[in-house]
């Protein structure tokens, strides 16, 4: 206990030390905010530039020609002549349906034609086999001539050399000599019926008959129209086929192309014929060269109407996203595409838009489409 009358010394005062940065810490966090600036700065200017002059877009896929094979006449599959995922060839059988009231179908309009050259004094030499030629030309002819359009359409595009088209031509002739040589031997059949019958309205008419259904008897048999592959197979035997209701996928195995979403700015500078560099993820570390093929003219805007009258979009958010066009992108045919490339696959593209093939911009470009396929072996 102090004693009364003693001053006791007062507590000494803390002083409360601050510290502040000297010239050379401020100069440091002025200097990395500079740093960072710059940085975002040069992010955007190569942003827009890149957009203008070497457009990139990762979100690019394999598209093909996908045909759905539908019969020409109705009736149970009795007979499916290919498995999931096989390769077909032109005109190879890929099922077959009843062919009972088909062939009941072609005896009565025999008897029908055969009847009615009876009732006109003729006799039905050789009118049979005739028109049997005819429909069996004509059904061959259908094949032929959707597969000459496809190869021709490939041959334009650069897919093709310019001697597929041509033997797609002559194949095409060929087909149509071979009806036109059956039209012949019909008429000559006729004509050794008699000119009487052979204009008789009722003879042209069985022998319509005839011939039609000669023709469906054929279609009872479907056949590949062009090379592909048969994929998504779910038909099996007992099934019944609608004519014209596909029952079949095929893919055209003859040929391909990519298809890429660009934003529309990144339009500017695109035309048809400049390059561009692909990787597609099923090739990691390998970089493609393809030329721009053409420019979507439209899309889907996804307007709504009603009433006749245009709907206003009612959308509440702040930055409308953008609209992506398709480009397509084709290999040349010196360019073969990766073994494993499957329709649908993802693919990333850049285009040269400069058409220089140089620049730092598309040197910079070519790098990080490298880097970006090398990636691919992780994901």
């Amino acid at each position: 206990m102090a004693e009364q009358g003693v001053e006791q010394p007062a507590p000494a005062r803390i002083e409360e030390t601050r510290s502040f940065p000297g010239p050379a810490g401020r100069s440091a966090a002025r200097s990395a905010a500079i740093g960072v600036f710059a940085l975002l700065a040069l992010l955007v200017v190569w942003y827009a530039a890149s957009d203008r002059w070497t457009p990139y877009s990762g979100t690019g896929a394999v598209a093909g020609y996908v045909a759905q094979v539908a019969p020409r006449v109705s009736g149970p599959v009795t007979e499916v002549l290919v498995e999931d995922n096989s390769r077909v060839e032109a005109g190879a059988p890929l099922f077959r349906l009843d062919p009972t009231l088909f062939e009941l179908a072609v005896r009565q309009a025999e008897a029908e034609l055969a009847q009615t050259l009876q009732s006109t004094s003729a006799g039905t030499a050789g009118i049979a086999a005739a028109e049997a030629g005819v429909a069996q030309a004509q059904a061959n002819l259908q094949n032929v001539r959707a597969t000459a359009s496809r190869t021709l359409q490939l041959v334009e595009r650069g897919v093709y050399a310019r001697a597929r088209g041509d033997d797609a031509q002559g194949a095409l002739r060929t087909a149509e000599a071979q009806l036109r040589a059956a039209e012949a031997q019909r008429d000559q059949a006729a004509r050794q019926l008699g000119s009487a019958s052979a204009d008789n309205p009722q003879v042209v008419a069985a022998t319509a008959r005839l011939q039609r259904a000669r023709t469906d008897l054929i279609n009872t048999t479907v056949t590949a129209a062009t090379d592909g592959v048969v994929t998504n197979l779910a038909l099996t035997t007992g099934q019944y086929a609608t004519a014209g209701q596909p029952a079949l996928t095929m893919i055209d195995s003859r040929g391909g192309w990519i298809v890429a979403d660009f934003r529309e700015n990144q339009l500017r500078n695109i035309d048809p014929g400049d390059p561009v560099e692909i990787a597609f993820d099923v090739a990691p570390g390998r970089i493609y060269v393809g030329r721009v093929g053409s420019i979507a003219w439209g899309i889907d805007a996804g307007r709504r109407s009603a009433g006749g009258l245009a709907q206003p979009d009612t959308s509440t958010r702040w930055f409308e996203p953008a609209r992506r066009i398709p480009v397509r992108i084709e290999l040349p045919p010196s360019e073969e595409p990766p073994p494993k490339v499957r329709i649908g696959a993802k693919v990333s593209v850049v285009v040269d838009a400069a058409g220089e093939n140089s620049g730092v911009l598309w040197l910079i470009a070519r790098g990080l489409m490298r880097g970006s396929t090398a990636l691919s072996y992780l994901y």
